[in-house]
């Protein structure tokens, strides 16, 4: 394939190379805070240092990126691994060496990341813009950005045989882009949460201007398979901020600031997912009192708290469902319907859809016979419990 998208039929079969591409890295993402107890599981963080040897990336007065990138990442690890002892924190790059952008994220994806970190420091045209800014794989809504993105893909030029190792991706072409822009990111939830908790951070823990979470075609985003962040923390075309960038104060708020911000994450992240320790020992337990029972017309109407639904079909894995386990698939209008917990009485579901409200605000209650949805007023009747 060229490095420029021709026609489109050349365009269509681009975006279903891309299309299975995305398929196959499509790992687990969520394990639950008793899952992780119990088996020893931790979180494994990678963070990438953008840039590195002959690659220097923006070049200030008097610094050059890939330096200021390699010294917040590595302070940035040693406060995740000082203070978080359930997290592990692994390194595309420790030294000043040249990784490929393919070879970063698939060093992320071979680890099974939970989260992926990549590091940088922006460049402009002019000496007067600053700020620091968070980007994730998305569509871009912004000249700007785009700018941005195509600076960081130019990294691949300096890889052998790049138009072959990344099917024809040119950094150059608007097009080539667009396209992998429009391969909408599976984990743009959890991602644009992550950036959003940065950039409080960079705001109020390191004094920096707030130029907000954006979205754009990053090559290295788009190859990772988990929740992915790449941090511009500051114009090295500016002074003022070359100067906080290089320093090591600037560089230990920065570092404490993404620090504190994957603290936070991690910790709602494992706290959403203990929903899913309660949904299943209240299913056993409900399960195993029903059983010893023989049944009238009225008990076999249950009550169930639908989360979301979906016209194709999900598989039943927590990741799929925010962490949610035990989750149950109820077909329904030509829609597939998920539900969790199940219970004798309306009251004991409202009561577990409060809890799930926490990551589904839309969630409520179902009723369902044999595991088929019914109207609820008529389970409410039977039941006789309006």
């Amino acid at each position: 394939m060229g490095s420029v998208i021709k026609n489109g039929k050349e365009r269509t079969n681009y975006i279903i190379i891309l299309k299975l591409i995305l398929f196959l890295l499509l790992p687990g993402f969520v394990i639950s805070g008793q899952a992780r107890e119990e088996s020893g599981k931790i979180w494994t963080v990678v963070i990438d240092p953008g840039h590195g040897g002959k690659d220097p990336g923006a070049l200030g007065a008097n610094s050059k990126e890939k330096d200021i990138n390699l010294a917040i990442a590595l302070k940035t690890g040693e406060y995740i691994q000082k203070n978080l002892k359930n997290v592990k924190v692994l390194f595309t790059r420790s030294s000043d060496i040249f990784p490929g952008l393919k070879e970063r994220a698939e060093f992320a994806n071979k680890n099974k990341a939970d989260l992926f970190i990549s590091i940088h420091a922006n460049w402009a045209p002019t000496k007067t813009i600053r700020g620091a800014e968070t980007f994730i794989m998305g569509i871009s809504k912004d000249e700007q950005n785009l700018e941005v993105a195509k600076k960081e893909n130019e990294v691949i030029l300096l890889e052998d045989d790049f138009s072959t190792k990344y099917e024809g991706f040119d950094p150059e072409s608007p097009e080539s882009s667009i396209i992998f822009s429009l391969m909408q990111n599976v984990f743009q939830d959890q991602s644009t949460d992550f950036a959003s908790k940065i950039q409080v951070q960079f705001r109020e823990r390191a004094g920096r201007i707030d130029r907000g979470v954006k979205q754009d075609a990053f090559l290295v985003l788009y190859m990772t398979s988990m929740p992915s962040v790449l941090i511009e923390t500051g114009f090295i075309t500016n002074p003022e901020e070359e100067k906080y960038l290089t320093s090591k104060e600037g560089q230990e708020y920065l570092a404490s600031a993404i620090f504190r911000a994957t603290r936070e994450y991690i910790s709602e992240v494992d706290k959403k997912s203990l929903i899913s320790t309660t949904s299943a020992s209240r299913v056993k337990e409900i399960e195993d009192s029903l059983s010893e029972k023989t049944e009238s017309d009225a008990e076999v109407f249950r009550f169930m708290v639908q989360i979301t639904s979906s016209p194709e079909k999900k598989d039943l894995k927590p990741e799929n469902f925010r962490g949610i386990k035990d989750v149950v698939e109820l077909q329904s209008d030509d829609r597939f319907r998920y539900a969790a917990g199940i219970f004798p009485s309306y009251n004991e579901a409202a009561e577990f859809r409060k809890k799930l409200t926490e990551v589904y605000p839309d969630a409520f209650v179902i009723a369902v016979k044999d595991f088929k949805v019914v109207p609820l007023q008529d389970a409410l009747n039977l039941t006789k419990t309006k």
